[in-house]
């Protein structure tokens, strides 16, 4: 099994396989497979499971992941390994050429990392490819893979490689719907504890949102009130997050009720447990609205500051109901266009 191992994926990743599971143990299966069926037709329980193939090649990626699941008991190993995109433009030799490198990549982008998440260009996409060599970003894997009833244990980069390592805590989530589109509906805290849907642009890779918890296991709230180090966020949304062009779709909720112009910030259930009671009781009297208060006041975007812009401006709502939220609109509008206030 050692010399499987080595031949395959080489020795550095024996030795960070060995550090979570026996990897002679009988107990432990390692295969190198893209086919659920060599999971499903193993009818055998195992303490450890390791797949040498790329996740990228794996037609069916939930599917495997949950049949997995279904061979391992809570608390098991499970260790597979994906090649993130920035390592696939690092790999190819074309990537080195100027120009042509760029071109080459946004046609690889388009055709191996857009066209499978699109309605139209699916079926066609996986009738040409079979889904083998599928550019996948390392949030959506981790994502997935938390989806399909897996704990984040530990991922590193070998080689070309990042390899992950994860352990079965419950049974799959079974995500029959999940977002892929630019378009997206986040579920988020209303007046009186009521969820809605707000609308925003993807500004994250798809199934990030199954990683919430993680990242802020791993790095807490940065200044922002947002989680630190997020590597869930793409390149373009840091773009569309500084300018507030994904929140622009917001507008639709209004049309619908669910938010107005200005208000305290639709904020997550997750994010609504870490702030103060107090402030939670008094957002559950508000509806939510786009325009936060700290840009009306002009405050900077850090925990601190934004729960207290929006406490002056609820206590301010309760004695002026009336005139608050032009007021807060009039004064947003200023200083994003002559103090140039942006998003974090």
């Amino acid at each position: 099994m050692k010399s499987l191992i080595i031949d395959k994926a080489g020795e550095e990743a024996y030795n960070y396989f060995s550090k979570y599971v026996g990897i002679e143990s009988e107990k432990t299966f390692v295969l190198s497979s893209t086919n659920l069926f060599n999971i499903l037709n193993n009818h055998n329980k195992y303490n450890g499971i390791i797949n040498l193939s790329r996740t990228n090649d794996i037609r069916f990626i939930n599917k495997f992941f949950e049949a997995v699941n279904s061979r391992l008991n809570d608390g098991d190993v499970f260790i597979g390994c994906l090649e993130t995109i920035s390592n696939r433009m690092k790999r190819l030799p074309i990537g080195k050429i100027p120009v042509i490198g760029k071109i080459y990549y946004t046609i690889e982008f388009v055709f191996n990392r857009i066209s499978p998440k699109i309605v139209g260009l699916k079926k066609i996409y996986f009738l040409l490819t079979r889904g083998r060599n599928r550019l996948l970003s390392k949030a959506e894997v981790l994502g997935r893979l938390v989806c399909c009833g897996f704990e984040i244990i530990d991922y590193q980069l070998i080689g070309c490689l990042t390899y992950y390592v994860v352990k079965k805590v419950k049974e799959p989530v079974f995500d029959m719907h999940p977002s892929y589109g630019p378009l997206y509906k986040m579920p988020r805290i209303g007046k009186n504890g009521k969820i809605i849907k707000v609308y925003k642009m993807r500004t994250m890779h798809p199934y990030a949102e199954y990683l919430h918890s993680y990242i802020l296991k791993l790095h807490g709230y940065a200044e922002s009130g947002k989680p630190a180090n997020d590597f869930r966020l793409t390149p373009w949304g840091k773009f569309m997050r500084k300018y507030w062009l994904d929140e622009l779709p917001q507008l639709i909720n209004v049309l619908k009720g669910d938010l107005k112009l200005v208000g305290i910030r639709p904020i997550s259930q997750r994010y609504f447990q870490d702030i103060p009671k107090d402030i939670q009781e008094m957002r559950l009297k508000h509806k939510p609205g786009c325009i936060p208060p700290y840009v009306a006041l002009n405050r900077k975007s850090n925990v601190n500051s934004v729960l207290q812009a929006e406490r002056e401006y609820m206590e301010e709502k309760a004695r002026h109901p009336y005139t608050t939220d032009t007021k807060y609109f009039f004064k947003a509008l200023f200083n994003i266009i002559f103090k140039r206030k942006r998003s974090a």
